[in-house]
């Protein structure tokens, strides 16, 4: 960490105000440091996005077009990020520091209408030069280019996006959203562990209408990834990220290749007791694949303010007609292929503290495939700064503990993981060459009060250690294994 600690002290020194960026002085961010710790880089699949916390729910209505905007809601969130990953001697190490701030307006009802518009903009304020390539591996930086525009490195200052703007329909307890919009689902969601979130364009449809029954479903046809400023169409954006290998260990030719004119999401959550809640979605993505997930969550109250909880999880994944192109070097998923994954946890809550035991097993049925553009694994095993998607014929075992103090503000969480991967030459199972490895996060979160109200702050400590062989290769260990990832994270909201 000593390499991170220098990097660190030399670079957060570019920490921004909103007029123009100025460079705050080296006194100021030492000062917001010994505070320090920011808003969770992930949400739970299942919690509606919080990108803009001041974010409300408007129930009025109005026949005055002038009272619907003075009514509207205005909101902003300014964001720093220090990132920075150290490998192991002789291989490259990098650093970032990214700045940047956004807003969003809604307005209230009218006649159960209403309308929002979002912007983000981004700022590299003192980086590692990204075009530069690893002198032993020849392979680039991972994890601090995803803060800034991935498809342009070099790009600076120019990292600007349009998030929201939709119109949305309000009825009783039901909702019809047309735009772009931020979403949160197992399949496509925020995987905001960067600057931005992804984000997703389309109509979508949420309703409570049914007792004891939340129904989501939507057509989607477009998604800006995380990490980019463009807006793809569905089967151009996959392939943004890395394509991996093939089964046959040939580069993934599907990038740029895929035809697909969007995706189909329906999911379903109904209450069956009040201990006991089953979750469905179905995914369709026209062209390429059909994936499936079922879940069941059972929750038991103690008798001193406790309570024992268990999931079980089930995912299912075919393909459709020729995975997305007909010529099999370019297609996205083989033609004829079949996944299937299954997972459970179980955990027990009191007030302050929480623990749980999470597995996942995916199966050697074969790969379980699904965009990493459109957001992170499902799994309960996941942990930020790695995923098991692209893998087959993989065990893994996470052990989550969580402690909150709330009269100093503070949330902590430590997290560990052993992850059994397929051999990195077994390609037909290991598509990014991703050897077995163990994981430790620490994360402490830090909210502020007073004067500096609205400022939260995470430390996130990242731990990856080799278990599985590399046959010398340096490329199935750089930023892969042995390596640790630093992140500090500053969100200011209003």
């Amino acid at each position: 960490m000593k390499k991170a600690s220098n990097y660190f002290l030399i670079k957060t020194q570019g920490l921004f105000l909103f007029s123009g960026f100025k460079k705050a002085t080296a006194s100021f961010i030492a000062t917001i440091l010994l505070s320090a710790s920011s808003n969770a880089q992930h949400q739970e699949l299942s919690e509606k996005p919080t990108i803009y916390k001041g974010k409300k729910e408007d129930a009025l209505d109005s026949t005055s077009l002038l009272s619907v905007f003075k009514r509207g809601h205005l909101n902003g969130h300014f964001r720093y990020f220090f990132m920075s990953t150290q490998n192991q001697s002789g291989l490259s190490d990098f650093y970032a520091n990214a700045a940047g701030g956004g807003l969003r307006y809604e307005t209230a009802r009218f006649h159960g209408f209403q309308f929002a518009v979002s912007g983000f903009y981004t700022f590299n304020i003192g980086s590692s030069d990204f075009s530069k390539m690893d002198d032993s591996t020849g392979l680039g930086n991972r994890y601090e280019v995803a803060l800034f525009d991935v498809e342009n490195p070099d790009n600076k200052k120019d990292i600007d996006r349009l998030e929201e703007l939709y119109i949305k329909y309000n009825y009783k307890k039901s909702s019809v959203t047309f735009g772009r919009q931020l979403l949160n689902s197992p399949f496509v969601n925020l995987q905001d562990g960067r600057m931005r979130p992804t984000g997703v364009e389309g109509i979508w449809l949420v309703s409570d209408q049914l007792k004891k029954t939340n129904i989501q479903a939507g057509w989607l046809y477009a998604i800006s990834p995380r990490a980019t400023t463009k807006w793809f169409d569905v089967g151009e954006s996959i392939g943004v990220f890395s394509t991996g290998v093939d089964e046959n260990g040939h580069k993934s030719g599907y990038k740029e290749n895929i035809n697909s004119n969007g995706i189909l999401l329906l999911g379903i959550k109904h209450q069956v007791h009040k201990n006991v809640s089953i979750i469905a979605w179905d995914m369709l993505v026209e062209n390429v694949m059909h994936s499936q997930l079922l879940q069941t969550d059972v929750q038991v109250a103690g008798t001193n303010h406790d309570q024992w909880y268990a999931s079980a999880q089930l995912v299912t994944q075919q393909a459709i007609k020729d995975g997305g192109n007909a010529d099999p070097s370019k297609t996205y998923i083989r033609k004829g292929s079949k996944a299937f994954t299954f997972g459970a946890k179980t955990g027990y809550k009191k007030e302050r503290f929480d623990a749980s035991i999470n597995y996942n097993r995916i199966t050697a049925k074969g790969r379980y495939l699904m965009p990493r553009e459109w957001g992170r694994d499902l799994f309960f095993t996941f942990l930020p700064r790695e995923r098991n998607e692209g893998s087959g014929d993989l065990h893994a075992v996470v052990l989550k503990l969580a402690y909150e103090l709330p009269k100093q503000r503070v949330t902590t969480s430590f997290s560990g993981g052993y992850f059994d991967m397929p051999d990195v030459l077994n390609y037909r199972f290991n598509k990014y060459g991703l050897p077995s490895y163990t994981q430790l996060n620490t994360d402490v979160r830090y909210r502020f009060d007073g004067v500096m109200k609205g400022m939260e702050a995470q430390l996130l400590w990242v731990l990856k250690g080799k278990v599985g062989e590399t046959y010398n290769n340096k490329k199935f260990e750089f930023n892969k294994v042995d390596m640790s990832n630093f992140n500090l994270v500053l969100n200011y909201h209003f």
